[in-house]
């Protein structure tokens, strides 16, 4: 894995998916609270095959999915990403976040969606950054906001209605 890959803030680190992190990722995505706008509970089984699938864009695109740590710990407190728009690679790049129940409400979504959407501008060079929600996910509608983003409309991706929104590259 390399350096630049990982990426730290001034409360957590985000480090790419790996088979190390799968009891904390598996905690996270078997959790209904935290799954319930994320297509549903994952077992132990699809969260390591998605830890590979991830690794996998990682080493062939250059982005993928973080998990995220307290910084200077190893508490896994959620994940993070930058992807394409519904795996598609002709689709602009996203971010998007979730945590763990406990660690919601302090703000570490929004530090996690701001270094993976600065990640996406600087490191990766894309002129805007998407995300999209379930309409009922106000939460992270309100993390969209205060990141800056702007809601453009209602689209259709994962097979789900959503709410987009973007945000061009300051400058």
């Amino acid at each position: 894995m390399s350096n630049t890959q990982i990426v730290t803030t001034e409360r957590l680190r985000l480090e790419p998916f790996a088979p190390a992190h799968a009891d904390a990722l598996f905690a996270m995505n078997s959790d209904p609270d935290v799954m319930r706008f994320l297509g549903g509970v994952q077992t132990r089984e699809q969260t390591k095959e998605g830890i590979q699938k991830v690794q996998t864009r990682w080493a062939t695109l250059g982005y993928g999915w973080w998990t995220v740590f307290l910084k200077d710990t190893d508490v896994a407190i959620g994940a993070a990403c930058l992807q394409n728009l519904a795996h598609k690679e002709d689709a602009p790049l996203e971010i998007g976040w979730r945590l763990m129940t406990e660690y919601h409400g302090n703000g570490y979504a929004t530090e996690a969606g701001q270094a993976a959407m600065n990640f996406g501008f600087n490191q990766i060079g894309v002129p805007y950054i998407c995300a999209v929600a379930i309409p009922e996910n106000a939460a992270s509608q309100r993390v969209m906001k205060r990141l800056g983003m702007h809601y453009v409309n209602i689209q259709v991706h994962y097979d789900e209605i959503c709410a987009y929104y973007e945000i061009t590259k300051p400058g």
